[in-house]
């Protein structure tokens, strides 16, 4: 049956989220479908941001650090974050970028592992797995003398033998949207001895997770993606609580100090979480991250992350359906499992020739997505969609399919612009 813009329309209507839009910033004519790389601007962040400025940087100054409890923002919003991961309060900071997070917790993970297990030498990944994690992994490797073991997701059960130490996955791939279970995939890392870190760069405030119920040991994630915490938000980081105080974190910077404003010579971590905390942190930024993390948290109300992840699920199949009935002929395939359980808040598409400048001519019609490069291998050019429920709705949907039809249809790709690469694509 053909899905027609009226019957859009009558989805909007009838949904309870609707009016979480409002809560956004949405620059008139565009339908912004990149949530998943840049979180579009809460209308709250603005005059928030301004009030950090203007008046306690600006009036209060360095009282600020007590009057205005910046001293414990990292652990205030960390706690707000740990209510969309199934983290309990107080497991939760938010600090420093995802790369330097991974860091700490993979290092921590390696000397938690050598020292139960000393023989136990590799770290096993996906070979699609986010650039930064498997650099800042083959740098750690290459200094502890580990191995990192690549493989294909289907590899992954095969590859857990008594060698592994860590297994670390992205739990919503970036390129594909496609998601691991992660309760299962946690257990088969416990079963063959390994410890389970996880990034929730991609899932985090966009698909329900509960570190606590799956058992896993640490974890890593973004503040400016669906957190909507704004460009170069502060990333966050959870330890499983059974692990938190048995090593030091290796950046061992005076915030994570047990009393910094001691000013002792030596070293004495913090308990807990804080430990996690390495040099003094961004009180702007971590304003504009709890605006982002706020606007999920509004969410509440309207039925929490369960309601989001309904309408995520609508959304993308939407999108997937119209996909398949308005634009046969052009050699778009699917990268996303059709599979709920396997599937993120993102759609991708994929296309022999010309992904880049069809991603280029649909942002210059104001249907914003993304690009990701393919390779030599079993990986194509990528289209690259996400779906952020708070503010994308069905008639966007249909809108922007329409466009991609009539890009398609037109040839307008083509074009010489749309196939000047810029230097982020």
């Amino acid at each position: 049956m053909t899905i027609t813009q009226q019957d859009c329309r009558a989805l909007d209507a009838q949904d309870p989220l609707r009016t979480l839009r409002d809560l956004f910033h949405l620059p008139e004519g565009t339908i912004y479908l990149d949530g998943n790389s840049l979180g579009v601007m809460p209308r709250a962040t603005p005059a928030r941001v301004a009030d950090v400025v203007t008046r306690e940087w600006g009036t209060d100054l360095i009282q600020s650090w007590n009057k205005n409890d910046w001293f414990a923002m990292p652990q205030k919003v960390g706690d707000k974050i740990a209510r969309l991961i199934g983290a309990a309060p107080g497991t939760v900071v938010a600090t420093d970028s995802t790369s330097i997070n991974l860091f700490k917790v993979l290092s921590a993970a390696i000397n938690l592992s050598t020292a139960d297990h000393p023989q136990r030498k590799r770290i096993v990944s996906e070979r699609s797995n986010f650039p930064t994690d498997l650099y800042i992994a083959e740098a750690l490797c290459k200094e502890r003398g580990f191995d990192l073991v690549l493989v294909e997701p289907e590899e992954i059960a095969a590859a857990l033998t008594p060698e592994v130490a860590v297994l670390m996955l992205t739990h919503v791939n970036y390129r594909t949207g496609a998601m691991h279970d992660m309760p299962a995939v946690t257990a088969a890392a416990h079963e063959a001895g390994a410890l389970m870190l996880w990034d929730l760069a991609h899932s985090a405030g966009a698909v329900p997770v509960d570190l606590t119920a799956a058992g896993a040991d640490y974890a890593v994630g973004c503040g400016y993606k669906y957190l909507n915490g704004g460009p170069g938000a502060p990333a966050f980081v959870w330890v499983n609580p059974r692990h938190t105080d048995r090593f030091w974190q290796p950046l061992a910077g005076w915030w994570g100090h047990a009393t910094p404003f001691a000013f002792t010579p030596d070293y004495q971590p913090a308990p807990g979480i804080t430990r996690y905390q390495c040099g003094t942190q961004p009180m702007i930024s971590l304003a504009a991250l709890e605006c982002g993390v706020d606007t999920l948290l509004a969410a509440e109300t309207h039925g929490g992350m369960a309601a989001l992840r309904t309408k995520s699920l609508a959304l993308t199949d939407l999108f997937i359906s119209l996909v398949d009935e308005r634009c046969q002929g052009h050699g778009i395939g699917l990268a996303t499992p059709l599979d709920h359980a396997q599937r993120g808040s993102q759609v991708c598409l994929t296309k022999d020739e010309g992904a880049y400048a069809i991603v280029q001519a649909l942002i210059a019609r104001g249907v914003v997505g993304d690009y990701r490069a393919g390779d030599s291998g079993k990986h194509k050019d990528i289209l690259r969609f996400g779906f952020t429920p708070l503010y994308i709705g069905f008639e966007d949907v249909w809108h922007s399919v329409d466009h991609l039809k009539q890009v398609l249809d037109s040839g307008e790709w083509q074009r010489a612009e749309f196939n000047q690469k810029h230097a982020v694509t």
